[in-house]
């Protein structure tokens, strides 16, 4: 049996003169019309891989949004491909700063409407993402940002351990957890690290701080000492997220984070469903991306995908 290759790549869009337009890029070996993206090196999650061949082939330094598909097709080869795709907005510093010059794999790169672009891409595998994409924009939600909720890594099991439950710290692996992590994170570029009080949450965003030159902001309101004892604040703290409007970790305990997503949906009227026991349902270490609309809260969830820990 011939092993599958997987891939990562994404839309890439910007406004220029008040009107959307998409990325194509016209590879030089092949000939063809393509959406950017590439195969996955060893070690990488998808998310990185997306970010990292959009970096090599366009020069531009993205930033992940919503999840928009999946193309699944055979190669000449026999081998399957599977490519996972995201939307990623371009604003106009990273144009400037994009690295781009024609070289052996990318001869040119080109910004052009939706409609030209159905037309001009090679292969419709790539005009069904494009497609994908359009849906988001006819409902107003191109444009989003995401609430990452994370569950501490691996700690101390309690009956090891003689402290208070609030102060059991991370084994080893959970310290592996929380450092793998970042990588993948970073795709979606967080603007704020937000934890519970105790020392496993507190430990497992501190990569994330160190990576990314954030403070976390200590939260007694989505620990679990005051989960159990009525005393948290779930509401009020997913609430201000959403009205922030910027991507955020919050990083919370197993019985919280079926909270939280119940405070995500309610705070953009989203409807209740199993979707969200299976987004907080995560082993330790592992984390949801909760996509939302940036210009509008309150159409809903758009996506959420689920990421295990990288050890």
């Amino acid at each position: 049996m011939t092993t599958a290759i997987y891939a990562a790549g994404a839309v890439c869009w910007r406004i220029v003169g008040g009107k959307l337009l998409v990325l194509v890029i016209h590879r030089t070996r092949y000939g063809d019309v393509t959406i950017p993206k590439g195969k996955v090196d060893a070690g990488e999650t998808l998310p990185q891989t997306a970010v990292r061949e959009i970096k090599e082939e366009t020069g531009l330094s993205v930033t992940l949004g919503v999840p928009i598909g999946v193309s699944n097709y055979r190669l000449e080869s026999g081998r399957e491909k599977f490519v996972h795709y995201w939307a990623a907005q371009v604003d106009d510093d990273a144009v400037a700063r994009s690295t781009f010059v024609p070289n052996g794999e990318v001869a040119a790169l080109e910004w052009v409407s939706i409609k030209k672009a159905r037309k001009y891409l090679t292969y419709e595998h790539d005009v069904e993402i494009i497609d994908n994409f359009a849906t988001l924009l006819d409902d107003g939600v191109t444009e989003t940002f995401a609430l990452i909720v994370l569950r501490h890594g691996k700690a101390t099991p309690a009956g090891e351990w003689s402290g208070t439950d609030a102060s059991r710290p991370l084994t080893d692996r959970g310290a592996k957890q929380a450092a793998g992590n970042v990588p993948t994170i970073a795709a979606w570029n967080p603007r704020k690290l937000i934890t519970s009080t105790a020392v496993r949450c507190a430990a497992t965003v501190a990569p994330l701080a160190a990576a990314f030159g954030l403070k976390p902001v200590r939260e007694e309101g989505i620990s679990q000492d005051a989960y159990e004892n009525g005393a948290a604040t779930v509401r009020e703290i997913v609430g201000k997220r959403v009205r922030k409007r910027r991507t955020v970790v919050l990083c919370s305990h197993g019985p919280v984070l079926p909270v939280i997503l119940r405070e995500i949906a309610l705070a953009t009227g989203t409807t209740s469903g199993p979707y969200l026991r299976e987004a907080a349902a995560l082993e330790t270490g592992a984390f949801s991306v909760v996509h939302l609309s940036a210009t509008n809260p309150s159409s809903g969830i758009i996506a959420i995908e689920t990421h295990s820990p990288r050890l």
